[in-house]
């Protein structure tokens, strides 16, 4: 088995950069794929994730490697390739694989990640928009989730603009979500690059979003919120931003705007107030010193019923849905908490859910 076919091995199975790391400490990439089922288990692995390397693992390296011969604008970019993003790689959960649909050398240029609502006001696009073609007109990429609303209206603006931007999926590259997206995709991977960590034929589901958002973050040397409820995903990719050291910009609203309610809570932790493309253009020193900072301004404190949840992963692996209908929540809040608690180590991701792991 070749290089890349260790490393798409080792993706297959949801193993990520912190485990990796950890793991390439004791033996290298080659050594470690080779190792039988039991070994791998002694060394860290669940019994699922050793059992999937072992004996699963081919199929989905067949899977990538056909999907990446179908087009010559299909990319796998492992984890110690040259056009691996040096600003993911340094995140506490960098995938170990990026497959790119379109131009892979821009995801090591500076970029601005824009996130916010699915469901936004009218101003709340237009302005989506303006900041976003103005960014693209300033030399900056425009990075985001091709979600509904926000998403789509930032992707939009950068393309109108002439500009190029970049979308983070939430599933496999054989497969669009929204469908009515499927022009804005083609339009994004013509001149920009969609991206995913999931294997080509994987399809969507809502708590891959979540994971999806930690990529969008670390991808960018900041993140822009446009309009976002104070419980929504997007405050959680502010937090990211803020633990990953990036600055965090939010545009506020109208006091009687609930889609700003989020906006002004980030704000008053200590995000920048944007009302304008200059409120951005000021930070240049920072996008010239990629993005980094010496400390985090914002420290969210998110209502959400984070050690009630913990309390019901275990050492089997629990799907999201059982979750979600154990806790009385829905998929989407529990996928929130589930990323939270995986950046901290409390949990992992293996094939058929997650399992407690305790504090690694």
């Amino acid at each position: 088995m070749d290089h890349l076919h260790n490393w798409l091995a080792l993706a297959s199975v949801g193993l990520r950069g912190q485990r990796y790391r950890k793991l390439s400490e004791q033996m290298s990439l080659a050594e470690l794929v080779s190792l039988p089922a039991s070994t791998l288990q002694q060394i860290g692995l669940t019994q699922r994730q050793a059992h999937g390397l072992s004996y699963e693992a081919q199929v989905w390296v067949e899977q990538a490697l056909a999907w990446q011969a179908e087009a010559t604008d299909h990319h796998l970019i492992c984890f110690d390739h040259q056009y691996y993003p040096p600003l993911l790689k340094e995140t506490r959960q960098p995938p170990l694989v990026l497959f790119i649909k379109g131009d892979p050398t821009l995801l090591a240029l500076p970029q601005i990640a824009m996130v916010g609502s699915r469901l936004p006001t009218p101003t709340g696009r237009k302005v989506a928009r303006q900041l976003a073609a103005e960014l693209t007109q300033n030399g900056m990429i425009v990075t985001s989730g091709m979600a509904q609303g926000i998403d789509s209206e930032c992707h939009l603006g950068a393309l109108h603009a002439g500009g190029k931007t970049l979308a983070v999926l939430g599933h496999g590259l054989r497969q669009i979500y929204p469908t009515s997206n499927k022009r804005l995709a083609a339009d994004i991977a013509q001149t920009g690059a969609l991206i995913s960590e999931y294997f080509p034929d994987v399809r969507a589901r809502a708590e891959y979003f979540p994971q999806r958002n930690r990529i969008v973050v670390g991808l960018s040397i900041g993140t822009l919120v446009v309009e976002a409820t104070i419980k929504s995903g997007s405050l959680i990719s502010a937090n990211l931003a803020a633990e990953y050291n990036r600055e965090v910009f939010a545009v506020p609203g109208s006091f009687y705007n609930t889609q700003a309610s989020g906006c002004h809570h980030l704000i008053q932790q200590g995000a920048k107030l944007v009302t304008g493309i200059a409120d951005i253009l000021e930070e240049r020193a920072l996008f010239a010193d990629n993005g980094m900072k010496g400390n985090n301004e914002i420290n969210l404190t998110l209502d959400l019923c984070t050690q009630q949840l913990l309390d019901n992963v275990e050492d089997i692996p629990i799907s999201v849905d059982v979750l979600a209908e154990r806790v009385g929540m829905t998929v989407t809040d529990v996928s929130i908490i589930l990323l939270e608690l995986e950046l901290l180590g409390k949990i992992a991701v293996v094939p058929g859910g997650y399992i407690k792991v305790g504090s690694t």
